[in-house]
């Protein structure tokens, strides 16, 4: 691939209640523009718990169109059309968090090839409703994942307790609840939006410091930590407004783009 420059850096988004409003299912065109304005100074990426290249994701990385995405959590990278990086998981650790799960009743799994792999799927659609409930899932058991691919996966407990015991019994996991509380990401230890950033730093040969990153939930505080200008919108969780550098406006009132006015990114009257 050849490496375009755009020279000024990189703004990272995450899609979930940063660029995409859940309650209508439509990303908010005041971010879009912003995103056009930025496009031929910046290199755009999106930045997802989910794998963007699934068929919930795909119809909005293809409305975004980014240079890069960071899939699940950094286990998956994509530099335009091009596989990047790629990590899986062990299969005998995804045998045993899919055995314990349907053994305490706690709903886990994975997408892979448009079919949703998930324990207790009842309890995944309930989350779904409250979280994502324009996604129509595909559910088939989830015991056949134990020969497929598998990068991260998705986790709903029941409460608090379920989710301490669980994390005893996996250490080498981490849980990254979402902004609605009604789930988690579940990713390996070591794997991070934060460290994808840093691999597409090294690739566009662009300093941290030249580096922004928006989001609202756990799983971006990593990456707005690490960012040169970490951005949490208005409607984030309290701990990642706590972490980041500047806390925009929600996103229904024009959040990224005021956030990008003010931090320079683009101005009212570039094109």
């Amino acid at each position: 691939m050849v490496k375009t420059k755009k020279g000024k850096g990189i703004v990272c988004f995450d899609l979930d209640h940063t660029l995409l409003d859940n309650e209508t299912n439509e990303i908010c065109p005041s971010a879009l523009t912003a995103i056009e304005k930025m496009r031929p100074y910046y290199y755009i990426v999106i930045a997802s718990g989910r794998d963007m290249d699934n068929y919930y994701s795909v119809e909005f990385r293809d409305i975004v169109m980014p240079d890069a995405i960071i899939h699940q959590n950094g286990t998956k990278i994509t530099i335009g059309n091009e596989l990047y990086m790629l990590h899986l998981m062990d299969p005998e650790l995804v045998k045993s968090i899919i055995d314990y799960a349907q053994d305490k009743g706690l709903s886990v799994g994975t997408t892979v090839d448009g079919k949703d792999y998930f324990t207790h799927p009842e309890l995944k659609a309930e989350a779904d409703r409250s979280y994502n409930r324009f996604i129509k899932r595909n559910f088939v058991p989830a015991d056949e994942l134990y020969k497929l691919p598998v990068r991260a996966m998705y986790y709903s407990g029941r409460n608090d307790e379920d989710d301490r015991e669980f994390l005893k019994n996996f250490p080498m996991l981490r849980l990254l609840t979402f902004s609605s509380g009604r789930g988690a990401d579940l990713v390996e230890k070591g794997f991070s939006k934060a460290d994808g950033l840093l691999r597409l730093c090294e690739y566009y040969n662009i300093p941290i410091e030249n580096t922004f990153a928006f989001g609202d939930s756990m799983n971006d505080i990593d990456i707005v930590r690490e960012a040169g200008t970490g951005i949490a919108v208005g409607n984030a969780v309290a701990e990642l407004k706590a972490v980041a550098d500047l806390v925009a406006d929600d996103i229904r009132n024009d959040g990224i783009y005021k956030a990008c006015i003010s931090l320079g990114l683009i101005t009212e009257d570039r094109r």
